[in-house]
């Protein structure tokens, strides 16, 4: 939003030249000109490649709901189901990544074959790897942690009409205690995995693992790393 307030003056000033050129001047070229400013400076500061096109087509589906006279409720629950499925995303700077049973399946190999190991998901999101684990190990204690209501909520109503013995917690897990659980899976965002690794590394007990799909801790170096998907992305392992 910054971006865009920064490039509006700019916006204004090129329609400006243009209307004194007697070029013709209407909504559509000035969403054309403020996204292409806005994407302009977004390449000048360096920021992901998306973003240049998200600030790009902004001003455009700006000037195309407007145009298609959309209720006013209809942008206030598209509001509310964003809040409910990125919540603190601002602050965490952890947005919704899945892994996948690929990945599911590699964590499982990664447990003792006896015991009753504790394992913890920290933001399960859907509740996929935390709902498989606890189907294919049944002697598991597996749960998963979610910050975001709605992710929290789906996952939860899943485990609850499958019969999962999987177990769903509403929560910031900077707020548990690492030393209850022998494995911590995490598939974050590398601006987390500092904070993480401190954590780890002061709360977690001998024999446990920190498992962390495609993010790496900067700290310490992996014991081990798995490719398990066709990307080819890594799976790292800690042992403590």
């Amino acid at each position: 939003m910054l971006i865009q307030a920064g490039a509006l003056p700019l916006t204004l000033a090129v329609l400006y030249v243009l209307a004194s050129f007697r070029f013709p001047v209407d909504y559509l070229s000035a969403a054309v000109a403020q996204g292409l400013l806005a994407a302009l400076i977004t390449w000048k500061l360096a920021l992901a490649r998306w973003w240049r096109a998200i600030q790009l087509l902004f001003p455009l589906a700006v000037l195309t709901a407007l145009a298609l006279h959309l209720p006013s409720w209809l942008f206030g629950l598209g509001f509310l189901l964003l809040l409910g499925w990125y919540w603190s995303t601002f602050r965490t700077q952890v947005p919704y990544y899945p892994s996948g049973p690929a990945v599911w399946d590699a964590v499982r190999q990664l447990l003792p074959a006896d015991g009753a190991p504790r394992v913890i998901d920290i933001g399960s999101g859907l509740g996929g790897f935390v709902l498989y684990l606890s189907r294919v190990r049944p002697d598991a204690r597996v749960s998963g942690i979610e910050l975001a209501p709605l992710p929290f909520f789906y996952s939860w109503l899943r485990a609850r009409l499958a019969g999962s013995r999987a177990r769903f917690v509403r929560g910031d897990y900077e707020n548990l205690d690492f030393s209850q659980f022998e494995l911590v899976f995490a598939y974050l965002s590398p601006a987390a995995m500092p904070a993480l690794w401190r954590k780890a590394a002061a709360e977690m007990c001998r024999g446990a693992m920190l498992v962390s799909y495609e993010f790496i801790a900067e700290e310490r170096s992996p014991d081990r790393i798995l490719h398990v998907t066709e990307r080819g992305v890594p799976l790292y392992i800690w042992y403590f």
